[in-house]
Protein backbone atom coordinates (compact mmCIF):
# COMPACT_ATOMS: atom_id res chain seq x y z
CA UNK A 1 0.00 0.00 0.00
CA UNK A 2 1.26 3.32 -1.06
CA UNK A 3 2.52 5.57 1.87
CA UNK A 4 1.27 8.86 0.17
CA UNK A 5 -2.19 9.53 -1.11
CA UNK A 6 -3.79 13.39 -3.25
CA UNK A 7 -6.36 12.74 -0.48
CA UNK A 8 -7.41 10.64 2.56
CA UNK A 9 -10.66 9.71 4.13
CA UNK A 10 -11.85 9.06 7.29
CA UNK A 11 -14.84 7.16 7.80
CA UNK A 12 -15.97 4.35 5.16
CA UNK A 13 -19.78 5.19 6.50
CA UNK A 14 -22.43 6.03 3.41
CA UNK A 15 -20.71 9.65 3.26
CA UNK A 16 -17.12 8.42 3.57
CA UNK A 17 -17.48 6.12 1.12
CA UNK A 18 -19.38 7.87 -1.00
CA UNK A 19 -16.92 11.20 -0.71
CA UNK A 20 -14.23 8.61 -1.74
CA UNK A 21 -15.75 7.11 -4.44
CA UNK A 22 -16.47 10.57 -5.85
CA UNK A 23 -13.08 11.75 -5.45
CA UNK A 24 -11.57 8.51 -7.17
CA UNK A 25 -13.42 8.66 -10.24
CA UNK A 26 -12.35 12.46 -10.94
CA UNK A 27 -9.06 10.80 -10.91
CA UNK A 28 -8.15 11.31 -7.62
CA UNK A 29 -5.49 9.39 -5.73
CA UNK A 30 -7.47 8.86 -2.84
CA UNK A 31 -7.32 6.81 0.64
CA UNK A 32 -10.50 5.93 2.59
CA UNK A 33 -9.75 4.27 5.99
CA UNK A 34 -12.20 2.33 8.22
CA UNK A 35 -12.92 -1.12 9.06
CA UNK A 36 -14.98 -3.36 6.63
CA UNK A 37 -17.27 -4.12 9.51
CA UNK A 38 -18.11 -0.72 9.59
CA UNK A 39 -18.62 -1.20 13.46
CA UNK A 40 -20.95 1.79 15.23
CA UNK A 41 -21.67 3.65 11.63
CA UNK A 42 -25.17 5.13 11.45
CA UNK A 43 -25.39 4.33 7.91
CA UNK A 44 -24.98 0.29 8.47
CA UNK A 45 -28.44 0.08 10.67
CA UNK A 46 -30.35 2.70 8.76
CA UNK A 47 -33.57 2.10 6.73
CA UNK A 48 -31.89 4.07 4.10
CA UNK A 49 -35.46 5.86 3.15
CA UNK A 50 -34.61 7.99 0.40
CA UNK A 51 -36.99 10.91 1.43
CA UNK A 52 -36.60 14.09 2.43
CA UNK A 53 -40.52 15.44 3.47
CA UNK A 54 -40.61 12.34 5.48
CA UNK A 55 -38.43 13.51 7.83
CA UNK A 56 -39.59 17.39 8.12
CA UNK A 57 -41.27 18.08 11.62
CA UNK A 58 -42.25 21.74 13.16
CA UNK A 59 -38.48 22.65 14.93
CA UNK A 60 -37.21 21.88 11.33
CA UNK A 61 -39.69 24.24 9.35
CA UNK A 62 -39.89 27.02 12.01
CA UNK A 63 -35.65 28.32 11.56
CA UNK A 64 -33.68 29.26 8.79
CA UNK A 65 -31.24 26.62 9.35
CA UNK A 66 -33.56 24.18 9.66
CA UNK A 67 -35.42 25.25 6.14
CA UNK A 68 -31.77 25.18 4.85
CA UNK A 69 -31.30 21.24 5.45
CA UNK A 70 -34.87 20.20 4.04
CA UNK A 71 -33.25 22.05 1.13
CA UNK A 72 -30.18 20.16 1.38
CA UNK A 73 -32.51 16.50 0.97
CA UNK A 74 -34.58 17.95 -1.97
CA UNK A 75 -31.68 18.68 -3.87
CA UNK A 76 -29.75 14.74 -3.19
CA UNK A 77 -32.67 13.19 -3.89
CA UNK A 78 -32.62 14.46 -7.48
CA UNK A 79 -29.27 12.80 -7.63
CA UNK A 80 -29.95 9.02 -6.94
CA UNK A 81 -30.74 8.20 -9.73
CA UNK A 82 -27.92 8.67 -11.87
CA UNK A 83 -25.99 8.49 -8.44
CA UNK A 84 -26.79 4.56 -8.88
CA UNK A 85 -26.17 4.02 -12.07
CA UNK A 86 -22.41 5.30 -12.04
CA UNK A 87 -22.68 2.81 -8.85
CA UNK A 88 -23.65 -0.18 -11.01
CA UNK A 89 -21.18 1.34 -14.09
CA UNK A 90 -18.22 1.63 -11.83
CA UNK A 91 -19.24 -1.65 -10.03
CA UNK A 92 -19.83 -3.63 -12.83
CA UNK A 93 -22.85 -4.73 -10.53
CA UNK A 94 -26.62 -3.81 -12.40
CA UNK A 95 -28.41 -5.41 -9.79
CA UNK A 96 -31.65 -3.29 -8.01
CA UNK A 97 -30.70 -1.05 -5.09
CA UNK A 98 -34.02 0.50 -4.90
CA UNK A 99 -36.64 -2.31 -2.63
CA UNK A 100 -39.63 0.12 -1.86
CA UNK A 101 -42.24 1.72 -3.98
CA UNK A 102 -42.60 4.99 -2.21
CA UNK A 103 -43.45 6.17 0.81
CA UNK A 104 -47.09 5.97 3.37
CA UNK A 105 -47.21 8.48 6.11
CA UNK A 106 -49.62 7.54 8.59
CA UNK A 107 -50.93 9.33 11.81
CA UNK A 108 -52.21 7.21 14.43
CA UNK A 109 -53.28 7.85 17.94
CA UNK A 110 -49.85 6.40 19.99
CA UNK A 111 -48.22 10.16 19.67
CA UNK A 112 -49.25 13.32 20.69
CA UNK A 113 -51.34 16.42 18.92
CA UNK A 114 -48.84 18.57 19.81
CA UNK A 115 -46.15 16.55 17.71
CA UNK A 116 -47.42 13.89 15.50
CA UNK A 117 -50.55 15.89 14.24
CA UNK A 118 -48.82 19.26 13.56
CA UNK A 119 -45.89 17.64 12.24
CA UNK A 120 -47.72 15.45 9.62
CA UNK A 121 -49.39 18.70 8.81
CA UNK A 122 -46.41 20.35 8.40
CA UNK A 123 -45.02 17.18 6.30
CA UNK A 124 -48.14 18.06 4.43
CA UNK A 125 -47.59 22.21 4.45
CA UNK A 126 -44.29 21.39 3.27
CA UNK A 127 -45.20 18.91 -0.04
CA UNK A 128 -47.45 21.74 -0.73
CA UNK A 129 -44.76 24.51 -0.72
CA UNK A 130 -42.09 22.25 -2.77
CA UNK A 131 -45.25 21.28 -5.42
CA UNK A 132 -43.96 17.73 -4.52
CA UNK A 133 -46.89 14.59 -5.49
CA UNK A 134 -48.41 13.53 -3.35
CA UNK A 135 -51.92 11.74 -2.79
CA UNK A 136 -54.24 11.51 0.65
CA UNK A 137 -55.25 8.02 1.33
CA UNK A 138 -57.74 6.11 3.41
CA UNK A 139 -55.38 5.20 6.88
CA UNK A 140 -57.30 1.97 7.31
CA UNK A 141 -56.80 1.03 3.34
CA UNK A 142 -52.66 1.07 3.32
CA UNK A 143 -51.50 -2.61 2.15
CA UNK A 144 -49.97 -5.19 3.97
CA UNK A 145 -50.52 -3.26 7.24
CA UNK A 146 -52.96 -4.64 10.45
CA UNK A 147 -51.94 -2.83 13.23
CA UNK A 148 -53.87 -3.69 17.06
CA UNK A 149 -57.17 -2.20 16.90
CA UNK A 150 -56.37 0.09 19.22
CA UNK A 151 -53.60 1.81 17.37
CA UNK A 152 -55.69 2.12 14.19
CA UNK A 153 -54.12 5.01 11.78
CA UNK A 154 -55.91 8.18 11.84
CA UNK A 155 -55.32 9.89 8.74
CA UNK A 156 -52.27 9.05 6.00
CA UNK A 157 -50.59 10.33 2.61
CA UNK A 158 -48.67 8.83 0.37
CA UNK A 159 -45.59 10.00 -1.48
CA UNK A 160 -44.41 8.73 -4.43
CA UNK A 161 -40.82 9.66 -5.09
CA UNK A 162 -39.57 8.76 -1.87
CA UNK A 163 -38.33 5.46 -1.77
CA UNK A 164 -35.32 3.44 0.49
CA UNK A 165 -32.51 1.00 -0.71
CA UNK A 166 -30.60 -1.76 0.96
CA UNK A 167 -27.88 -0.48 2.73
CA UNK A 168 -25.49 -3.58 2.72
CA UNK A 169 -25.89 -3.66 -1.15
CA UNK A 170 -25.16 -0.44 -1.33
CA UNK A 171 -21.92 -0.43 0.77
CA UNK A 172 -20.77 -3.55 -1.41
CA UNK A 173 -21.17 -0.89 -4.71
CA UNK A 174 -19.66 1.49 -3.07
CA UNK A 175 -16.47 -0.59 -2.34
CA UNK A 176 -16.19 -2.16 -5.74
CA UNK A 177 -16.53 1.34 -7.34
CA UNK A 178 -14.01 2.60 -5.35
CA UNK A 179 -11.13 0.32 -6.30
CA UNK A 180 -12.72 0.01 -9.90
CA UNK A 181 -11.87 3.90 -9.71
CA UNK A 182 -8.34 3.38 -8.76
CA UNK A 183 -9.09 3.98 -5.31
CA UNK A 184 -7.12 2.57 -2.16
CA UNK A 185 -9.24 0.89 0.70
CA UNK A 186 -7.15 0.89 4.09
CA UNK A 187 -8.65 -1.91 6.69
CA UNK A 188 -7.76 0.16 10.05
CA UNK A 189 -8.81 2.68 11.77
CA UNK A 190 -7.45 6.49 12.57
CA UNK A 191 -5.47 6.87 15.99
CA UNK A 192 -4.35 10.54 14.93
CA UNK A 193 -4.00 13.07 12.95
CA UNK A 194 -0.28 14.24 11.20
CA UNK A 195 0.57 17.88 11.73
CA UNK A 196 3.51 19.64 10.16
CA UNK A 197 3.48 23.77 11.06
CA UNK A 198 0.06 25.20 11.01
CA UNK A 199 -1.40 22.41 8.58
CA UNK A 200 -2.31 18.74 8.07
CA UNK A 201 -0.39 16.77 6.70
CA UNK A 202 -1.68 13.40 7.01
CA UNK A 203 -2.82 10.44 9.83
CA UNK A 204 -1.10 7.73 12.05
CA UNK A 205 -2.84 4.17 11.79
CA UNK A 206 -3.82 2.16 14.79
CA UNK A 207 -1.26 -0.15 13.41
CA UNK A 208 1.56 2.86 13.64
CA UNK A 209 2.17 3.25 10.26
CA UNK A 210 1.76 6.89 8.83
CA UNK A 211 -0.12 7.88 6.00
CA UNK A 212 0.53 11.25 4.28
CA UNK A 213 -1.68 13.25 2.04
CA UNK A 214 -1.84 17.13 0.85
CA UNK A 215 -6.14 16.92 1.98
CA UNK A 216 -7.61 14.93 4.48
CA UNK A 217 -11.29 14.40 5.20
CA UNK A 218 -12.22 13.48 8.74
CA UNK A 219 -16.14 11.71 8.11
CA UNK A 220 -15.93 9.73 10.75
CA UNK A 221 -19.68 10.18 12.19
CA UNK A 222 -19.91 10.55 15.98
CA UNK A 223 -16.23 10.39 16.55
CA UNK A 224 -15.52 13.10 13.94
CA UNK A 225 -14.90 15.93 16.27
CA UNK A 226 -12.92 14.04 19.09
CA UNK A 227 -10.22 13.40 16.83
CA UNK A 228 -9.35 17.16 16.52
CA UNK A 229 -8.88 17.07 19.97
CA UNK A 230 -4.95 17.82 19.60
CA UNK A 231 -5.87 20.75 16.97
CA UNK A 232 -6.95 22.64 20.35
CA UNK A 233 -7.90 26.54 18.87
CA UNK A 234 -10.02 24.27 16.13
CA UNK A 235 -11.60 21.99 18.69
CA UNK A 236 -12.67 23.98 20.91
CA UNK A 237 -14.73 26.33 18.40
CA UNK A 238 -16.30 23.38 16.76
CA UNK A 239 -19.63 22.36 17.80
CA UNK A 240 -18.99 19.27 20.07
CA UNK A 241 -20.73 15.94 19.01
CA UNK A 242 -22.82 13.59 20.71
CA UNK A 243 -24.30 9.79 19.02
CA UNK A 244 -28.07 9.23 18.60
CA UNK A 245 -27.52 5.69 19.92
CA UNK A 246 -29.92 3.94 17.45
CA UNK A 247 -31.31 0.34 17.48
CA UNK A 248 -32.64 -1.33 14.26
CA UNK A 249 -33.72 -5.16 13.75
CA UNK A 250 -34.56 -6.63 10.59
CA UNK A 251 -37.22 -9.80 10.98
CA UNK A 252 -38.38 -12.56 8.78
CA UNK A 253 -42.41 -12.39 8.01
CA UNK A 254 -43.87 -15.85 8.89
CA UNK A 255 -45.46 -16.00 5.27
CA UNK A 256 -42.91 -14.13 3.49
CA UNK A 257 -45.52 -10.97 2.51
CA UNK A 258 -43.94 -7.27 3.06
CA UNK A 259 -45.73 -4.06 2.42
CA UNK A 260 -44.46 -2.77 -1.19
CA UNK A 261 -43.71 0.51 0.00
CA UNK A 262 -42.29 2.10 3.44
CA UNK A 263 -44.59 2.81 6.31
CA UNK A 264 -43.81 5.21 8.30
CA UNK A 265 -45.01 7.74 11.07
CA UNK A 266 -44.06 11.51 11.48
CA UNK A 267 -40.68 11.90 13.50
CA UNK A 268 -41.96 11.85 17.22
CA UNK A 269 -40.78 11.79 20.79
CA UNK A 270 -37.44 12.90 20.11
CA UNK A 271 -36.68 9.97 17.47
CA UNK A 272 -37.45 9.32 13.80
CA UNK A 273 -40.82 8.01 14.29
CA UNK A 274 -41.48 4.07 13.86
CA UNK A 275 -40.89 2.95 10.51
CA UNK A 276 -40.94 -0.76 8.23
CA UNK A 277 -39.12 -0.88 5.05
CA UNK A 278 -38.98 -4.21 2.61
CA UNK A 279 -35.97 -5.83 1.71
CA UNK A 280 -36.49 -9.09 -0.02
CA UNK A 281 -37.24 -12.50 0.97
CA UNK A 282 -39.66 -11.68 3.44
CA UNK A 283 -37.24 -9.43 5.60
CA UNK A 284 -38.41 -6.61 6.82
CA UNK A 285 -36.81 -3.50 8.38
CA UNK A 286 -38.01 -2.72 11.59
CA UNK A 287 -36.96 0.83 12.42
CA UNK A 288 -35.93 2.78 14.96
CA UNK A 289 -34.62 4.44 18.51
CA UNK A 290 -33.14 7.55 19.18
CA UNK A 291 -31.02 7.94 22.49
CA UNK A 292 -28.47 10.76 22.91
CA UNK A 293 -25.48 8.87 24.13
CA UNK A 294 -22.08 10.19 24.98
CA UNK A 295 -19.78 7.70 23.48
CA UNK A 296 -21.15 5.00 20.05
CA UNK A 297 -22.08 2.09 21.08
CA UNK A 298 -21.66 -1.05 19.50
CA UNK A 299 -24.64 -3.73 21.41
CA UNK A 300 -28.17 -2.54 22.09
CA UNK A 301 -30.37 -2.45 25.23
CA UNK A 302 -33.15 -5.13 25.16
CA UNK A 303 -34.93 -2.18 26.73
CA UNK A 304 -34.55 -0.34 23.33
CA UNK A 305 -35.49 -3.59 21.19
CA UNK A 306 -38.70 -4.80 23.20
CA UNK A 307 -39.38 -1.06 22.85
CA UNK A 308 -38.98 -0.92 19.20
CA UNK A 309 -40.77 -4.96 18.59
CA UNK A 310 -43.54 -3.72 21.03
CA UNK A 311 -44.39 -0.81 18.81
CA UNK A 312 -43.97 -2.49 15.22
CA UNK A 313 -46.57 -5.54 16.58
CA UNK A 314 -48.90 -2.97 17.76
CA UNK A 315 -48.71 -0.39 15.05
CA UNK A 316 -47.62 -1.82 12.03
CA UNK A 317 -48.80 -5.60 11.88
CA UNK A 318 -49.89 -8.03 14.93
CA UNK A 319 -48.60 -10.79 12.77
CA UNK A 320 -45.03 -9.69 13.04
CA UNK A 321 -44.96 -11.75 16.91
CA UNK A 322 -44.44 -14.79 14.97
CA UNK A 323 -42.25 -13.57 12.58
CA UNK A 324 -38.34 -14.77 13.09
CA UNK A 325 -36.07 -12.22 14.10
CA UNK A 326 -32.69 -12.00 11.44
CA UNK A 327 -30.50 -9.46 13.07
CA UNK A 328 -29.96 -6.46 15.39
CA UNK A 329 -28.69 -3.09 14.30
CA UNK A 330 -26.92 -0.24 16.52
CA UNK A 331 -26.03 2.50 14.53
CA UNK A 332 -24.77 5.38 15.99
CA UNK A 333 -26.33 9.01 14.48
CA UNK A 334 -23.43 11.95 14.62
CA UNK A 335 -25.04 14.86 16.43
CA UNK A 336 -23.16 18.07 16.77
CA UNK A 337 -24.02 20.46 19.74
CA UNK A 338 -26.72 22.24 17.92
CA UNK A 339 -28.14 20.04 15.47
CA UNK A 340 -26.96 21.03 12.41
CA UNK A 341 -24.07 19.80 9.97
CA UNK A 342 -20.21 20.10 10.28
CA UNK A 343 -19.09 20.04 6.31
CA UNK A 344 -16.35 22.25 4.62
CA UNK A 345 -13.05 23.66 5.29
CA UNK A 346 -11.63 23.74 8.87
CA UNK A 347 -9.27 26.88 8.28
CA UNK A 348 -6.36 24.35 9.19
CA UNK A 349 -4.87 24.03 5.48
CA UNK A 350 -5.47 20.37 4.59
CA UNK A 351 -8.46 19.33 7.07
CA UNK A 352 -11.48 19.13 6.01
CA UNK A 353 -14.87 17.73 8.04
CA UNK A 354 -18.18 15.74 6.56
CA UNK A 355 -20.09 14.49 9.31
CA UNK A 356 -22.98 15.75 11.91
CA UNK A 357 -25.42 14.64 9.48
CA UNK A 358 -27.53 13.35 12.05
CA UNK A 359 -30.26 11.08 10.26
CA UNK A 360 -29.77 12.80 6.76
CA UNK A 361 -25.81 11.54 6.16
CA UNK A 362 -27.32 8.43 3.54
CA UNK A 363 -29.87 10.46 1.79
CA UNK A 364 -27.32 13.42 1.37
CA UNK A 365 -24.30 11.52 0.68
CA UNK A 366 -24.43 11.86 -3.67
CA UNK A 367 -24.83 15.68 -3.02
CA UNK A 368 -21.88 16.07 -0.14
CA UNK A 369 -19.83 14.11 -2.34
CA UNK A 370 -19.89 16.36 -5.13
CA UNK A 371 -20.07 19.44 -2.94
CA UNK A 372 -16.71 18.00 -0.96
CA UNK A 373 -15.24 17.15 -4.39
CA UNK A 374 -15.83 20.42 -6.25
CA UNK A 375 -14.29 22.02 -2.81
CA UNK A 376 -11.04 20.32 -2.95
CA UNK A 377 -10.67 20.65 -6.67
CA UNK A 378 -11.97 23.88 -6.92
CA UNK A 379 -11.90 25.62 -3.50
CA UNK A 380 -15.76 26.43 -3.98
CA UNK A 381 -18.95 23.94 -4.14
CA UNK A 382 -21.96 24.76 -5.56
CA UNK A 383 -24.69 24.76 -2.92
CA UNK A 384 -24.46 28.28 -1.09
CA UNK A 385 -26.61 27.02 1.80
CA UNK A 386 -23.73 25.13 2.93
CA UNK A 387 -21.81 27.31 3.62
CA UNK A 388 -23.40 27.81 6.97
CA UNK A 389 -22.41 25.17 7.68
CA UNK A 390 -19.00 25.67 8.52
CA UNK A 391 -17.86 22.98 10.98
CA UNK A 392 -15.83 26.05 12.74
CA UNK A 393 -18.66 28.30 13.55
CA UNK A 394 -21.08 29.70 16.00
CA UNK A 395 -24.13 27.89 17.50
CA UNK A 396 -26.51 27.89 15.22
CA UNK A 397 -29.85 28.31 17.22
CA UNK A 398 -32.62 26.02 16.87
CA UNK A 399 -35.50 28.53 18.20
CA UNK A 400 -35.75 30.60 20.82
CA UNK A 401 -34.74 29.13 24.77
CA UNK A 402 -38.67 29.43 25.31
CA UNK A 403 -39.69 27.46 22.01
CA UNK A 404 -36.18 24.42 22.88
CA UNK A 405 -37.63 24.07 26.41
CA UNK A 406 -41.37 23.91 25.35
CA UNK A 407 -40.26 21.74 22.56
CA UNK A 408 -38.15 19.43 25.30
CA UNK A 409 -41.13 18.95 27.62
CA UNK A 410 -43.90 18.11 25.03
CA UNK A 411 -41.49 15.21 23.33
CA UNK A 412 -40.63 14.19 27.22
CA UNK A 413 -44.32 13.74 27.60
CA UNK A 414 -44.89 11.97 24.43
CA UNK A 415 -42.38 9.52 25.25
CA UNK A 416 -44.74 8.64 28.07
CA UNK A 417 -48.20 8.54 25.68
CA UNK A 418 -46.01 6.13 23.25
CA UNK A 419 -44.77 3.87 26.17
CA UNK A 420 -48.30 3.55 27.22
CA UNK A 421 -48.36 5.34 30.25
CA UNK A 422 -51.52 5.71 32.19
CA UNK A 423 -52.14 8.34 34.33
CA UNK A 424 -55.00 10.31 35.95
CA UNK A 425 -55.92 13.14 34.48
CA UNK A 426 -54.24 15.89 36.39
CA UNK A 427 -50.84 14.63 36.19
CA UNK A 428 -49.72 15.59 32.57
CA UNK A 429 -50.10 19.21 33.55
CA UNK A 430 -48.26 18.52 36.62
CA UNK A 431 -45.32 16.83 34.93
CA UNK A 432 -45.40 19.44 32.25
CA UNK A 433 -44.88 22.63 34.81
CA UNK A 434 -42.01 20.59 36.54
CA UNK A 435 -40.46 19.35 33.60
CA UNK A 436 -40.40 23.02 32.25
CA UNK A 437 -38.80 24.57 35.53
CA UNK A 438 -36.43 22.04 34.98
CA UNK A 439 -35.35 22.19 31.38
CA UNK A 440 -35.51 26.24 31.75
CA UNK A 441 -33.06 25.43 34.45
CA UNK A 442 -30.69 23.47 32.82
CA UNK A 443 -30.65 26.07 30.17
CA UNK A 444 -30.07 28.75 32.49
CA UNK A 445 -26.99 27.19 34.28
CA UNK A 446 -25.72 26.28 31.45
CA UNK A 447 -25.11 29.46 29.16
CA UNK A 448 -27.28 32.89 29.59
CA UNK A 449 -27.04 33.32 25.73
CA UNK A 450 -26.53 29.97 23.76
CA UNK A 451 -29.45 27.50 24.21
CA UNK A 452 -28.81 24.01 22.66
CA UNK A 453 -31.45 21.41 20.58
CA UNK A 454 -34.53 20.05 23.12
CA UNK A 455 -32.39 16.36 22.68
CA UNK A 456 -29.81 17.94 24.61
CA UNK A 457 -31.50 19.31 27.15
CA UNK A 458 -32.98 16.20 27.90
CA UNK A 459 -30.37 13.97 27.97
CA UNK A 460 -27.15 14.91 28.64
CA UNK A 461 -23.89 14.16 30.71
CA UNK A 462 -21.33 16.17 33.20
CA UNK A 463 -18.74 15.64 30.45
CA UNK A 464 -20.80 16.55 27.81
CA UNK A 465 -22.34 19.58 29.68
CA UNK A 466 -18.10 20.71 29.79
CA UNK A 467 -17.78 20.41 26.54
CA UNK A 468 -20.44 22.47 25.11
CA UNK A 469 -19.28 25.13 27.96
CA UNK A 470 -16.32 25.26 26.24
CA UNK A 471 -17.55 25.67 23.05
CA UNK A 472 -19.93 28.22 24.25
CA UNK A 473 -17.42 30.42 25.74
CA UNK A 474 -15.15 30.12 22.49
CA UNK A 475 -17.79 32.42 21.08
CA UNK A 476 -18.39 34.97 23.05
Amino acid sequence: MPSHHDVIVIGNGALGSSIAFELARRGINVARIGGSARRQAASTAAGAMLGCFGEVTEPLMSTEHGRFKLSLDHQARQLWAEWLRALSDYSGDESELITADGTFIFLNSVGTAAIDTTNFAVIEAALNQYDEPYELVDAESIDWMEPNELFRPLRALYMPQEHAINTARLFEKLDTALLKAGGTVVEDHVASLVAEGDSVTGVVLASGQTLTAGQVIVAAGAQSVDLLADLEDVHRRIPPMVSGYGVSALVRTKDRSLPRSVLRTPNRALACGLHCVPRADGVLYLGATNIISDAPREHADLKDLKFLVDCSIDQLHTDLEEAALVDVQVGNRPIPADGYPLFGATGVPGLWMASGTYRDGLHQSPLLAREMADMIENGVGQVAELRDFAPVRAPLAPGTREQVVSSAVSHMVATGYERKWNITGEWPAIIEESLARKYLDTANALDEEFTPPAEFLVTMSDHKWAALRRYYAAWR
